[in-house]
């Protein structure tokens, strides 16, 4: 299994987000979490398609992109367009997931489905064959620094056990007050890309990515 770490922009310096970018990219860091919020699935309103289009051009890091909108299958196309190569819609906002997923496919990018934490692994019977991906949210959605809740280690280990017991290599994905204190939990009950915004951006960015890289690539090393 690889373990990954995804620092999520939503906590970054947007006056200086493509040195932060950059800062986080040159530790060997892998992966870019991007969360576009509409205000009405969430309370939140993040940024949209020309932002991930700019900051495209300047990075070859994957773009995790997390749409926190209503009806996001009108969006599929449009985040292909922008770079996106993991597109992560959520199960609450989807009318049909099942085409949702067969959309994102067939533009060539892989699928991920996102349960908000008191969603039950049950919404995933019929679609976890069909992702690449699924993202349990750790906090509420739509605003960053939150304080992680302790029931969902219990449900990413559910999740784990579903997916060994399935045969599949379906990445756990967790986002939501992921810090020191909690990361060893998630790992042990079977995430391996871990989404970490006020983690990671902050004073000392490189030095944040590099020290959460680092723990993920032991982690990994030591558990073959």
């Amino acid at each position: 299994m690889k373990y990954e770490l995804s620092p999520s922009i939503l906590s970054a310096d947007f006056a200086r987000l493509g040195e932060e970018i950059k800062a986080v990219e040159q530790t060997g860091v892998n992966y870019l979490h991007i969360d576009v919020m509409d205000g009405m699935f969430v309370p939140s309103i993040s940024f949209g398609f020309p932002i991930i289009k700019s900051i495209r051009k300047m990075s070859n890091m994957v773009f995790d992109v997390h749409l926190m909108v209503e009806q996001p299958e009108r969006y599929i196309e449009e985040t292909a367009a922008s770079g996106a190569d993991i597109i992560t819609i959520h199960a609450e906002a989807c009318k049909h997931p099942d085409r949702a997923i067969e959309q994102i496919h067939q533009l060539g990018k892989k699928a991920g489905i996102a349960l908000n934490p008191s969603t039950s692994l049950h919404e995933l019977d019929y679609l976890l064959e069909k992702v690449d991906m699924v993202l349990l949210m750790t906090v509420n959605p739509g605003f960053g620094n939150q304080k992680y809740i302790p029931y969902c280690t219990g449900k990413v280990k559910e999740l784990r056990t579903m997916i060994e017991e399935r045969g599949l290599q379906t990445d756990i994905e967790v986002d939501g007050g992921i810090n020191a204190a909690t990361i060893d939990a998630v790992l042990e009950a079977g995430a391996n890309i871990l989404v970490a915004g006020s983690a990671v951006f902050g004073k000392e960015t490189a030095k944040n990515a590099e020290k959460y890289r680092k723990l993920l690539a032991d982690y990994q090393e030591n558990h073959k």
